[in-house]
């Protein structure tokens, strides 16, 4: 007993292992609950049901983060709903990526969501190793974070000026590899992502992949590209690997269950890329200053960061009032 307390108390990362065990519980209880008790039957999730579930997993991401507030102080309170917010909003922009990727691949809503969720253990995989690399790299040489300033600035920049064209999911260099090395059903077979079927030159029975697995395998590439800017981004903000790690995942968590919702009306915020683009270089600049001149008010980051999100979403929905009537 006395063992297994001092393993649960021991250090991992900053944090006391007990602290990550109770995040990761949280977030299988939620994926089971959304996976074995609301969505376990394949169906369309409609907008309004998609705004509810956002509307608790974002209830959720609050309770969560008023626990680090009061548990941790008001300074990594407000260095969570900072990260949480900006993670929140650059996942936005990988909406419209995932609907072109289901479109590509014919994947009907109603298999959609369980997809999407599956590929949330995916992110906390690939994420943690991200976050844990920056955190190793940030602890060694603070200087890298003078890199990652850079980037955002020159990111930010970049969304400002330079038009973006459309993504061509045909020439994503796995899904060429993937589709020539493996076996690929032609058809999807319910929610399966690889089902038993004759090989056409033998007659036995081999495993195929179907295009389900494909739209999975992409939509999580496509999560670890705008990952390259959004844990940067967070590290920014803090150092803290237990609140970039948790700020990251229930931004993540939250964007799966609205997803429906985002997509059927993402042409309504069309100006809000200029908004995250501001987001990017303020953060940019902000390590810039606390590199040289020191620490920037947590408050006026978050404040910063909320009004330039909302200003962005504000100014697309009263640009697009003309769209949303038709």
């Amino acid at each position: 007993m006395d063992t297994v307390l001092s393993l649960l108390m021991s250090d991992f990362v900053g944090k006391p292992a007990w602290l990550w065990l109770a995040f990761l519980g949280i977030v299988i209880v939620l994926l089971a609950f959304d996976l074995g008790v609301l969505h376990k039957e394949d169906k369309q999730m409609g907008i309004a049901e998609s705004l509810k579930l956002s509307a608790f997993y974002i209830l959720v991401a609050i309770a969560f983060g008023g626990w680090i507030w009061w548990s941790m102080g008001p300074t990594s309170g407000m260095q969570y709903f900072t990260g949480y917010a900006i993670e929140k909003a650059l996942s936005i922009d990988n909406v419209f990526v995932i609907s072109m990727i289901f479109a590509y691949f014919a994947i009907p809503p109603k298999y959609q969501y369980r997809a999407l969720v599956w590929g949330i253990l995916a992110v906390l995989v690939l994420r943690g190793i991200m976050i844990g690399a920056g955190a190793a790299l940030v602890q060694s040489y603070d200087w890298i974070l003078l890199l990652f300033g850079a980037f955002l600035l020159a990111t930010g920049v970049k969304m400002l000026l330079v038009k973006e064209g459309e993504t061509d999911i045909s020439k994503n260099p796995v899904l060429r590899f993937l589709s020539k090395r493996m076996r690929v059903t032609p058809e999807l077979h319910g929610q399966r992502f690889f089902v038993r079927q004759p090989d056409p030159a033998t007659g036995r029975l081999v495993l195929w992949a179907t295009p389900l697995f494909l739209a999975l395998v992409v939509i999580n590439i496509a999560d670890l590209i705008f990952a390259v800017d959004s844990v940067p981004a967070i590290f920014a903000i803090t150092t803290d690997t237990y609140i970039v790690f948790t700020a990251n995942i229930m931004a993540v968590l939250g964007l799966r269950a609205l997803y429906f919702a985002l997509a059927a009306m993402v042409h309504r915020f069309a100006y809000l890329k200029y908004a995250l683009a501001l987001v990017l270089v303020f953060i940019g600049l902000k390590i810039f200053w606390s590199y040289f001149f020191g620490k920037v008010d947590p408050a006026l980051s978050l404040g910063v960061t909320l009004a330039l999100i909302a200003g962005g979403v504000g100014v697309s929905l009263w640009k697009t009032r003309s769209t949303a009537t038709a």
